[in-house]
C-alpha cells in the first residue's frame, strides 16, 4: 500500500469516528419564545371609554358652551368663586364636570347646549342687550321664537343703527369674532347730512384721533349707486362703541342712517329687516377658521 492510499484511509476512519461521537451526544434543544398571550384592545378601549372619567370634561369648556363667554373668560370666573359644581364652589383650573353634575354660575344653572347660530337683519329702534332696565325693545324680542338655548348678541349696534347682527350661545366664537386681534371685517352703509368732501375721504383713510385712541378705517368710498355722496361705504375692524358717528361728528358730520351690510364675509341677502335666518354648516365652519 502505498503512502497516498494509507492517508486516505486514516481520514476515512477519522470522519467515521467524528460522525459516531456526534450521533452518540444528544442534541441540544433551542429555547422557545413564550408566545405573548392575545390581548383584546377593543374591549380595553371599551372598558376606558365607559368610564364617568372618560365622558367628562374640562369646567371652562362646560361653561363656554353653556354661552357664558370663552373658554380663557371662563377660567377667571372659576378662579374668582364664582362657580359651583353640585353646590361646592370650584376655583380650581382644570376641573372636570362629570354626566349628572350641576353646574351653577353665580347661583344659576349652566346647560351644556347644542350651538346655534342666528343672523339677524337688526332693525332701528331695538337695543342690542338681554335686558333693559327702561324696558326698551331689546333685540332678543326678535329672535325669542329662534330656539329653546339662549342665544347672546356678539358685538353691538346701537339703537339707531340698522343690519346685520349674530347671536349665538358659543362663547369661544363670539370672543374671537370680537377680539382686535383678529382683524374681523366689518362693512357699513353710511348716509350723513351733507357731502363727504373728498380731503376728509383722505384724512379718514390716514385715520382720525377720538378720546379713546386712532381710528383705523381699512376702506372708504362713495357710494355708486347714489345719487350725491352724501352716502358712502366704510369698511373696518374696529369694535369700540359708536365709532363710525363719532369718527364723522369729529371732522364736522352729522350721521342720518347707519347700516351694517357686511359681517365676517356674510350678507344681508334674503333676510328682510327684522328677520333672521340660522347660519349653514358651511358657514359656521368658515368663521371658526377665522
Amino acid at each position: 500500500m502505498s503512502k497516498k492510499q494509507g492517508n486516505q484511509k486514516n481520514n476515512r476512519n477519522s470522519e467515521s469516528s467524528f460522525r459516531k461521537e456526534e450521533q452518540r451526544q444528544p442534541k441540544k434543544r433551542l429555547p422557545q419564545e413564550k408566545k405573548k398571550p392575545i390581548r383584546n384592545y377593543s374591549e380595553k378601549r371599551t372598558k376606558r371609554t365607559n368610564t364617568p372619567d372618560a365622558e367628562s370634561i374640562r369646567l371652562n369648556k362646560f361653561i363656554a358652551n353653556a354661552g357664558v363667554c370663552s373658554r380663557r373668560d371662563a377660567d377667571t370666573l372659576i378662579v374668582s368663586g364664582a362657580i359651583a359644581i353640585n353646590g361646592t364652589t370650584v376655583t380650581t383650573l382644570g376641573a372636570k364636570v362629570k354626566p349628572g353634575d350641576k353646574v351653577t354660575y353665580d347661583g344659576h344653572p349652566l346647560n351644556n347646549e347644542k350651538k346655534v347660530y342666528v343672523l339677524l337683519n337688526k332693525p332701528k329702534d331695538f337695543i342690542t342687550t338681554t335686558e333693559d332696565p327702561q324696558q326698551r325693545r331689546t333685540v332678543l324680542s326678535l329672535v325669542q321664537n329662534a330656539c329653546k338655548e339662549r342665544i347672546y348678541p356678539v358685538g353691538r349696534l346701537d339703537r339707531m343703527t340698522t343690519g346685520l347682527l349674530l347671536l349665538t350661545n358659543d362663547g369661544d366664537l363670539a370672543k374671537k369674532l370680537t377680539h382686535p386681534r383678529h382683524r374681523i371685517r366689518k362693512m357699513y352703509h353710511v348716509t350723513l347730512d351733507k357731502a363727504l368732501k373728498k380731503q376728509d375721504m383722505i384724512s379718514i383713510l390716514e385715520g382720525v384721533e377720538l378720546d379713546d385712541g386712532l381710528v383705523d378705517v381699512d376702506k372708504i368710498e362713495y357710494v355708486k349707486t347714489a345719487q350725491s355722496r352724501k352716502e358712502v361705504g366704510l369698511e373696518l375692524h374696529s369694535g369700540k362703541n359708536r365709532v363710525i358717528r363719532r369718527l364723522f361728528e369729529k371732522l364736522g358730520y352729522k350721521v342720518l342712517k347707519l347700516d351694517r351690510v357686511m359681517l365676517a364675509g356674510l350678507t344681508k341677502k334674503n333676510i328682510e329687516r327684522g328677520r333672521w335666518r340660522f347660519l349653514s354648516d358651511k358657514e359656521i365652519g368658515y368663521l371658526k377658521m377665522k
